[in-house]
């Protein structure tokens, strides 16, 4: 039952506030302030490691080591950005690791986009086990498979090329099966009869219906990839030996040893590798949650 609050005059409807109407900040007004101060040192927590990086991006080598912990620059020398770029091929990673992003993006989505339609929409036998032993791979570690994959990469002769980069992408992520999965099997089912009535087989109904209709899944999905595999380390780390095949988070960890000094330039070079992540995730945050907290239902 709401609760009537007296303002000090007689009870009437123009005298009279419903403690229940009010927003929940009003009604709770000191919690409200101590989730938010807490909030706040938290996200503070976080963003400070790349404040500093940015600041420190700005300022000659002196300035760092009198700057100490402030994220504010005295300087702005913009030149430290055109210095990391001349100092080292930095285009040519560049390009190494679109192809190795972009590319392993449009495998991912369409492999998993693929076998999240056909755990949804075909009732086969045994498909409910097969879809759990899908999911059950999430739980190998990937030090697990390693090895192996390092060893068939090295017998097909594909060691220091971009193809082991790219080719398992093809192949799928059991998570990102799990995400079509779920987006396919919330849609009608009465999408599956109109295309059947209309002739389509089960791959051109994927590929004109289903998958269309899967844009948020789809965006959310190439955001998240685009975010693992322009940052992935490991993989070129394990199978590039060659400068030429060199991606940046790979060329950066050599830039390092060798610029490690000049901390200025290694934090303006961080940032521009940084750059495209944040730049993504800021435009497209919304997509992402739209499609993760998809409905289904159109």
């Amino acid at each position: 039952m709401a609760v009537l609050v007296e303002t000090g005059h007689a009870a009437g409807p123009s005298t009279t506030v419903r403690r229940a109407d009010r927003p929940y900040w009003r009604r709770n007004l000191p919690l409200t302030l101590v989730l938010y101060a807490v909030l706040a040192l938290g996200s503070l927590a976080f963003v400070y490691p790349f404040l500093w990086m940015i600041a420190t991006s700005l300022r000659s080598l002196a300035g760092v080591g009198s700057a100490g912990a402030s994220i504010w620059p005295s300087e702005f020398l913009w030149e430290n950005y055109t210095r990391a770029i001349t100092s080292f091929p930095f285009w040519r990673y560049a390009l190494n690791s679109l192809i190795t992003t972009l590319i392993p993006i449009v495998g991912t989505v369409f492999s998993c986009a693929l076998a999240g339609f056909a755990f949804a929409r075909l009732r086969v036998r045994f498909s409910g086990v097969v879809f759990a032993v899908v999911l059950a791979t999430m739980l190998l570690p990937g030090e697990v498979t390693m090895v192996p994959q390092f060893m068939l990469f090295n017998n097909l002769g594909m060691i220091d090329t971009l193809y082991p980069l790219i080719l398992p992408a093809f192949f799928g992520s059991p998570f990102y099966i799990f995400l079509f999965r779920q987006f396919f099997s919330r849609m009608p089912a009465e999408l599956a009869d109109a295309a059947v009535v209309d002739g389509c087989g089960w791959f051109k109904m994927f590929l004109l219906v289903y998958l269309p209709l899967a844009r948020p899944a789809v965006v959310a999905v190439s955001i998240l990839l685009f975010m693992s595999y322009w940052n992935n380390f490991l993989g070129p780390a394990i199978y590039i030996n060659s400068d030429q095949w060199k991606t940046l988070p790979l060329a950066l960890a050599g830039f390092q040893s060798v610029n490690g000094t000049d901390t200025p330039l290694l934090m303006a070079t961080s940032v521009l590798i940084t750059l495209p992540c944040l730049v993504i995730f800021f435009v497209a945050q919304k997509q992402i949650t739209n499609g993760i907290t998809f409905t289904g239902g159109r």
